[in-house]
């Protein structure tokens, strides 16, 4: 099926000014998550300085923006903080026919998650992150040993997020079966799954296209602290 891919080259602007316009702080045309929740800021594509002015207001003092997959270069005067080179990538994949075992995550499980995170380094992941879509985890004996979630929401689309498993308990195809997961959810509401993945995770990006991923364009992260 068709499906307007525009929405995808500004995700967290489109996000913010949607699904996720309950989670949005906002001054002029520019916006930000809540604190807790992701440090992903938007700009309009032709920020003006007043844009930028005001986006500092939001953030404050050294605050942190991770302008995520925006082309948009703040003035000189903010310091840079990374710059990473990224794929977006859509799904074109099948569905299993059997549903996989997985336990939908909550607000109980927020310090588990937040371990595990620590222990695999998957990407941002915050308190209140989980507040952003629909997490999925598998236990082993009762410990959460793998998880994957839903991120940014622009109309049409949801990402996929978080993919990441506990060193002891790789190997087992949980991040398939978190995936899949997620992508029969995503799919049942009429949205298709994406995502993004560093250039540079050549394993990670195999998996992906394994399980029906497709490159659509690359990216670059960039994040920076206002002056």
């Amino acid at each position: 099926m068709n499906r307007d891919e525009t929405p995808l080259d500004d995700p967290v602007g489109a996000s913010l000014r949607g699904h996720h316009a309950h989670l949005a702080r906002r001054l002029g045309r520019v916006a930000t998550y809540v604190p807790d929740v992701a440090t992903f800021s938007a700009v309009p594509t032709d920020p003006t300085p007043a844009d930028w002015a005001d986006l500092a207001r939001l953030l404050g003092p050294g605050g942190f923006a991770d302008m995520f997959s925006s082309p948009a270069i703040p003035p000189s005067d903010w310091e840079p903080v990374f710059v990473l080179d990224g794929l977006q990538m859509l799904w074109h994949g099948v569905l299993p026919e059997t549903a996989p075992t997985v336990v939908e995550l909550g607000e109980q499980d927020v310090p588990e998650m937040l371990a595990l995170v620590a222990r695999t380094r998957p990407g941002p992941f915050w308190p209140r992150t989980h507040e952003l879509g629909t997490y999925l985890g598998i236990r082993d004996k009762g410990t959460l040993v793998a998880m994957a979630g839903e991120r940014l929401r622009p109309p049409g689309w949801t990402e996929i997020s978080t993919v990441c498993t506990s060193p002891e308990a790789r190997g087992q195809g949980h991040a398939a079966r978190l995936i899949h997961a997620l992508a029969a959810r995503i799919t049942s509401r009429g949205d298709r799954p994406f995502l993004h993945v560093a250039a540079d995770n050549t394993s990670a990006i195999t998996l992906y296209k394994h399980l029906g991923f497709k490159p659509r364009k690359k990216v670059t992260f960039r994040g920076f602290r206002t002056p």
